[in-house]
């Protein structure tokens, strides 16, 4: 009896976590949530997925990330890094890749190794490119640096994700 309960708790954890991981945007079929970009300098954040919803605010930084958490025609339900969320037509979003420096001040080093020299030093809130991501680093651009910072000093990416 007790072997059998385990059995069936192990079933159910599996299955849950598969559907975690496995959750796709009915309409593009891409992983659920996933970051993007802002890609205008406005960009309307409505109540619900269409125009004849009420725009709730007004998104006022081109290439600020996003995170898509649901998909509805021609609109996607997105989230700042604060929470703060609503429907955004698909138009003003894009693909490319960017993240938010999160404290204060932050060093870029020149490899994925805390001891490595520093490159540059990042304030707080700066948008930055996204590119290669190890584990635990992840190499980005801002106002003509690059290099290497702690993945978890950056908001716009998943703690688990790679990227060649």
């Amino acid at each position: 009896m007790i072997r059998a309960l385990f059995f069936l708790l192990g079933f159910l954890w599996a299955a849950n976590s598969v559907a975690a991981e496995d959750l796709r945007g009915s309409v593009t079929n891409l992983p659920l949530p996933r970051y993007v970009s802002v890609k205008t300098d406005e960009c309307n954040v409505r109540r619900g997925p269409s125009r004849t919803h009420r725009i709730d605010w007004v998104f006022q930084r081109k290439d600020m990330p996003v995170e898509i958490t649901a998909e509805h025609g021609h609109w996607r339900r997105v989230r700042d890094r604060d929470g703060a969320g609503g429907w955004v037509h698909y138009s003003l979003l894009s693909g490319v890749r960017t993240v938010i420096v999160t404290p204060d001040l932050l060093d870029l080093h020149m490899g994925a190794d805390p001891q490595t020299q520093v490159t540059a030093k990042l304030e707080g809130s700066v948008i930055a490119k996204l590119g290669e991501c190890l584990v635990d680093w992840c190499r980005i651009s801002a106002g003509g640096y690059k290099g290497w910072a702690p993945k978890s000093a950056l908001w716009g990416v998943k703690p688990e994700e790679l990227r060649d």
